[in-house]
Order: C-alpha cells, then sequence, then structure tokens
C-alpha cells in the first residue's frame, strides 16, 4: 500500500479529514478532502462532521480551527511550522498598542496567534480583507494587523486611512522587482499577477492583485496563456491543475539563486508526518479556553460577514 493509500485509510478508519492551504507541498494538496485558502480553510472546519481535523498548513491555520470546533481534535503535522507573519505580531505587544489607540475598530489578518484574535473585533483573510474594511463606515477609526502591505494595499485602493501594525510576510516581503521585470522581458505576453502581502512595487507593476484564491480563480477565466505568478510557489501546483494549457512562472525572491519563492514553514509538513499524525493521532492543537471564547467571537465574525457578502 502506498503512502497515500495508507493515509486516506487511516483517515477514513478514523473519521478524519484532512484540510490543506494552497501553499503546501503538490503531493499533499492531492490526498487531501478539501484546498483552499485561509477563508476556505475555516469556513471548512466550521462545517465538518468528522472527529478529527488534520490541518495541513501553519500553526495559526490549526488553532482557528482549534477556536471553531473545540469538541474535535485538530491535529497538525509539525508543530514547528509558524508564520513569520504572526510572528511579528507577539500578542502582549498588539494589546498594548490596542490599548493605546482607544476608540478604533481592531481588524487583525488571519495570520495571528489566538491571542492576537483574542484582542481583535473582526479577523479578516485577504480574500475577504478589502470587503469587510468597507462594511464599516467610512469614518470608523480602524486598527489593522498584522500586515503593512496589505493595510496599505487595502488604504490605497478604499481611501481609508487604517492605523497600520508594522508586521510582514518573509515570503512576500522577499520578491525581487528587478527580477520580475527581467522575467516580463523575456516573456513580454505573461501577465504578473501578484498577493496584496507584495510590496508596493510589485503591486504597481501587477495586471492582477488577489487572494491565493481570488489568483488562481483569475488564471482560470483569463485569456492570457503565460503568468509571472508573485506569491507563494505551492499555489501554482492547482493552478496548472486547473489550466493545464498554460504556463506559471514563480517569481524569483531577491536574495536567492532559486527559480521560485517557497515558504519554509509550509515545507515543514511532509506525507510522512502527515500518515504519522493520523497514526498517533499527534501533534495535537490546544487553545487556552479563556483566550478561545474571547477569539472565537472574531472569527465568527468573519464567517458572518463573508456569509453575508458572498465570499
Amino acid at each position: 500500500m502506498s503512502l497515500s493509500e495508507s493515509i486516506k485509510k487511516l483517515r477514513e478508519e478514523k473519521n478524519a479529514v484532512i484540510l490543506a492551504h494552497y501553499y503546501q507541498r503538490g503531493e499533499i494538496q492531492d490526498v487531501a478532502d478539501f484546498v483552499g485558502d485561509s477563508l476556505a480553510l475555516a469556513q471548512w472546519a466550521a462545517k465538518t462532521t468528522a472527529d478529527i481535523i488534520v490541518l495541513c498548513g501553519v500553526h495559526f491555520m490549526g488553532e482557528t480551527a482549534g477556536i471553531l470546533c473545540p469538541d474535535k481534535k485538530v491535529l497538525v503535522p509539525d508543530l514547528n511550522a509558524g508564520c513569520s507573519l504572526a510572528d511579528s505580531c507577539p500578542a502582549e505587544d498588539f494589546a498594548a498598542f490596542v490599548a493605546s489607540h482607544p476608540g478604533h475598530t481592531v481588524i487583525s489578518y488571519v495570520n495571528t496567534t489566538a491571542a492576537v484574535k483574542a484582542v481583535t473585533d473582526v479577523v479578516v483573510t485577504s480574500t475577504n480583507a478589502r470587503r469587510i474594511v468597507e462594511s464599516f463606515p467610512a469614518d470608523t477609526p480602524i486598527i489593522f494587523g498584522p500586515d503593512r502591505n496589505l493595510g496599505n494595499y487595502i488604504n490605497s485602493v478604499t481611501g481609508r486611512r487604517m492605523l497600520l501594525w508594522d508586521g510582514a510576510c518573509h515570503v512576500h516581503e522577499q520578491f525581487s522587482l528587478e527580477k520580475i521585470l527581467k522575467l516580463k522581458s523575456q516573456y513580454p505576453d505573461a501577465e504578473i499577477i501578484a498577493h496584496p502581502e507584495c510590496k508596493q512595487p510589485v503591486i504597481k507593476v501587477s495586471d492582477f492583485v488577489g487572494s491565493t484564491a481570488a489568483l488562481l480563480k483569475h488564471t482560470m477565466q483569463s485569456g492570457a496563456q503565460r503568468f509571472i505568478v508573485a506569491t507563494e510557489s505551492g499555489v501554482i501546483h492547482e493552478m496548472q491543475k486547473r489550466s493545464p494549457r498554460k504556463e506559471f512562472i514563480p517569481a524569483p525572491p531577491a536574495d536567492s539563486t532559486c527559480a521560485c519563492n517557497e515558504c519554509s514553514f509550509m515545507r515543514l509538513n511532509t506525507m510522512e508526518k502527515l500518515y504519522d499524525c493520523l497514526k498517533n493521532e499527534s501533534p495535537e492543537i490546544l487553545v487556552d479556553e479563556e483566550i478561545r471564547r474571547k477569539a472565537i467571537r472574531p472569527v465568527r465574525k468573519m464567517l458572518e460577514i463573508s456569509e453575508r457578502l458572498g465570499l
């Protein structure tokens, strides 16, 4: 029996569901029950009837599932699969920042710890961030954290003046504008598509900017046959599956000879770890109950607003 077959067998025996982010290794995406971005993973976790949720992504995604599903066992293949963006926003520091700016609505990106979500009014993902921000009156004072690039992008397209926490994703920060433009000169027919966590110069030269799910959808609907993809290169696996006749070129980072930009945390998860995780029902994500009770309100509010907006 192959490793993939063994994982599927264990999943059935244990009434488990495997959720995988688009940035996971291709073989993990292929064995998962559902593959999606952070919003879709939260939505699927909230409605699953499985006894065990295996979240193949990074730690905060497992925490989000744990916040939503306290009656289920939430597992991750590797507890060390963290997130540079979440790490850039320590909970105590963010709480102090919020306290020093009273009267602000606090909007936090899903890429944060449960403790940060606990001092938040509403959580957002890159898919729904702009629409949720726009759901508040234009004169609402807002704190947005932790991603300064996403916050700056939303400010630029909405005319808002949100107060931004100074955090960033190391993957999206590292894209090289010079190398992207060089690729564009080599492939002038290619569309440059970028995630809004990228720096402003990359955003400005892009033909389309959107969340991971939006980028995927755009590549399926666009008449272009070639794309330079400025986000974590794992999503290209699904892009290629959905549009097998199109070409996808990963945008390179500035400080490496590597042709693509991968999240080292996402790559910590492997098929072997996924199998062991299901077999041993470990490592398990455990969220402090007091923090969970506070954090579930902004997460549920995100899901409610997203449903209302049809996202």
